[in-house]
């Protein structure tokens, strides 16, 4: 069910929101992968911020997409002299 809700997200290009533990998150969600460990992850943009975080699966709960809040993917590009 999250990877559907995650992949719904992802190819509409919503914002999400969820807690992660404790803690609430809304993101810009990126891709769906495995890590080193082998659990899976999404990669997602924190609003407001200029990094991007993995979360894990398991840790991941409440999630809602936001359906009015589209985003556009930040393609990181040299910065411009002046």
């Amino acid at each position: 069910m999250k990877t559907l809700l995650f992949s719904t997200a992802i190819y509409n290009r919503n914002r999400i929101s969820f807690l992660y533990g404790l803690t609430p998150f809304t993101i810009e969600p990126y891709y769906i992968t495995r890590n080193r460990r082998g659990k899976k992850v999404l990669y997602g943009r924190i609003n407001g911020a200029n990094e991007i975080r993995s979360f894990e699966y398991e840790k991941i709960s409440n999630i809602k997409i936001l359906g009015m809040q589209k985003f556009s993917p930040v393609i990181p590009i040299l910065p411009l002299c002046n």
